[in-house]
């Protein structure tokens, strides 16, 4: 498969988010396997895809909501996700932005190493996509979290991800790992856990169910091993609302 021909505008775009955005150290890059795999992240609002863009090692392409790829989609997209939360009377304003951004947004999400994600009839070329993808030997970047919240770490994952993983074992005849990842921005370093690795043989029922529980559970145990420090959560919420990395027990004590 053709690698993305990019823009000049785009790649001055990519060098300006990379100077202004945190800079992360990378740890626990030998837990992730040679060739295919699929890396599962918390989100940190825009954090975990502009670093699952620049600082995932080796040919990796990330899961990218369609509609940010759509000229006719992104401004109700982006003001529902991004700033929906914010307080109402500044609505207007992030409806605005939203408008603004479209352009932009276009350019980068269509530019980058992304594959559209949807939801509906075209889940087939998310699939067709991603399983070419992998097979060129590059790992699959998701942050799949949704608004519910898990613990004071991640929310809950959105598990039918884990069906890429029955469609490429009919595909390839591999069985795909998955590799739980903790964005920490403001420690400024991501955190790879040890791989668990899709069951062929049991209900998709449960591996979805036993696969995101694993890598929830262990990006939580990651995030409270480190010294303590603020999480950035998945909504984009102000930063009065966020905690910080403590085990849950001491939120309680």
């Amino acid at each position: 498969m053709e690698d993305k021909k990019t823009s000049v505008l785009y790649r001055i775009i990519r060098w300006l988010v990379w100077l202004f955005s945190p800079k992360y150290r990378v740890f626990g890059a030998e837990n992730i396997p040679e060739g295919e795999c699929v890396i599962v992240g918390n989100h940190s609002h825009m954090q975990g895809p502009i670093a699952g863009e620049l600082y995932t090692p080796g040919l990796h392409d990330v899961w990218c909501a369609g509609e940010m790829m759509n000229r006719e989609e992104v401004a109700a997209y982006a003001f529902q996700d991004f700033w929906s939360g914010r307080p109402k009377a500044f609505h207007w304003f992030y409806k605005l932005l939203s408008r603004l951004i479209t352009p932009l947004a276009v350019l980068i999400f269509n530019s980058a190493h992304t594959i559209a994600v949807y939801h509906d009839a075209r889940l087939k070329t998310t699939l067709r996509e991603s399983i070419a993808r992998l097979q060129a030997g590059s790992r699959i970047v998701i942050f799949p979290e949704c608004y519910t919240p898990h613990n004071n770490i991640v929310y809950d994952f959105q598990q039918n991800f884990v069906d890429l993983a029955r469609f490429y074992y009919k595909k390839a005849g591999k069985a795909l790992r998955f590799v739980p990842l903790y964005l920490a921005p403001f420690l400024g370093s991501a955190h790879y856990g040890e791989p668990v690795t899709f069951d062929p043989k049991a209900p998709i029922e449960e591996e979805r169910e036993r696969i995101c529980r694993y890598l929830m559970d262990e990006i939580t145990r990651m995030a409270v091993s480190l010294p303590e420090h603020t999480v950035v959560p998945y909504p984009n919420v102000t930063r009065k609302h966020y905690v910080r990395n403590l085990p849950l027990e001491d939120y309680t004590q």
